[in-house]
């Protein structure tokens, strides 16, 4: 092989060396740029999800504070910042992978003043940041929600602590706490829903002795539980919907749509002397040590 043949395979092969280099550097970097672009679209599908819950017609009452009675409660408009508000965060805050508000409560000294237990919940307020206008049966009322148990701790027995994750509660005018003497305008709850074991029960209030006068039955010692109900279908951790339907000497709970209680009975129709409001959250049923609940809120609407 002469001279010449020699230097032309040499050039070839150089050439074909550095188009090979170029050709697999193009495909490296097209390769990277692929893996970035599948990247990018991985991270827009992580979407952010909110709670469809508009608080300007709620306050909430969280376990923290000084003692019995001094529970903190924080107000519209002030509520509407919860997120950014570093007292409320530890027991109420965003769950932005679900869509949901977490009502956080385990026991504390810090109670409402009527309770020896701790609660997460929301109060409504028919009049943002006043707790003194509320409803009757005869004005009725409409709440729906739609909710999940998160975490819960087990008693003793093994069975979840309870949690009451709905009530309406009464309330007494001025005029009829002067009328009884009572230090406060607290009157009992007529509905209490709670989350037990994975079922939702109900409890409502009714009247020890029917002939009470008028009077009488404005004090909390002439109501009683009923025995309470469970709804048949076992909701577990999963998402449900509770909608209640109140009208004048009427209230009608129902679970998913599919199950309902009604209840019309002359003690609920007697009620219609108390005024009322709803309350939706984590009202933590015991004082075991070490034991906590938390509640999600998905979507909330009250009509009236």
């Amino acid at each position: 092989m002469n001279f010449f043949s020699k230097k032309s395979i040499a050039v070839f092969l150089m050439l074909f060396l550095t188009a090979n280099l170029v050709c697999q550097t193009d495909i490296s970097r097209d390769s990277n740029s692929k893996t970035k672009i599948s990247k990018k679209k991985k991270k827009s599908k992580k979407k952010v999800k909110l709670p469809n819950v508009d608080l300007s017609h709620w306050k909430v009452t969280i376990p923290e504070g000084k003692g019995k009675g001094g529970a903190i409660s924080v107000r519209p408009p002030e509520i509407l910042e919860y997120a950014n508000n570093e007292v409320l965060r530890p027991f109420m805050y965003n769950d932005s992978a679900v869509g949901a508000i977490v009502f956080h409560a385990y026991p504390t000294n810090a109670t409402t003043a009527n309770t020896k237990y701790s609660r997460s919940e929301l109060r409504e307020q028919m009049e943002p940041g006043n707790d003194n206008v509320n409803w009757t049966f005869a004005q009725g009322g409409i709440l729906k929600a739609k909710m999940a148990m998160g975490e819960v701790t087990r008693a003793d027995n093994g069975k979840y602590h309870k949690v009451i994750i709905a009530q309406i509660h009464g309330r007494l005018t001025n005029e009829q706490k002067e009328l009884i003497g009572q230090k406060d305008n607290n009157a009992p709850p007529i509905l209490k829903i709670y989350w037990q074991n994975g079922k939702i029960r109900v409890k409502t209030k009714v009247l020890k002795f029917a002939g009470v006068d008028n009077k009488g039955i404005l004090f909390k010692e002439a109501w009683t539980d009923d025995k309470g109900r469970n709804f048949e279908e076992e909701v577990g951790f999963r998402k449900f919907t509770i909608e209640v339907k109140v009208t004048d000497g009427k209230m009608v709970v129902s679970l998913n749509k599919n199950e309902f209680f009604v209840y019309d009975s002359p003690s609920i129709k007697r009620w219609g002397v108390f005024e009322n409001y709803f309350k939706v959250g984590n009202y933590f049923q015991t004082r075991d040590e070490g034991a906590f609940a938390s509640v999600k809120l998905f979507d909330l609407s009250v009509e009236h």
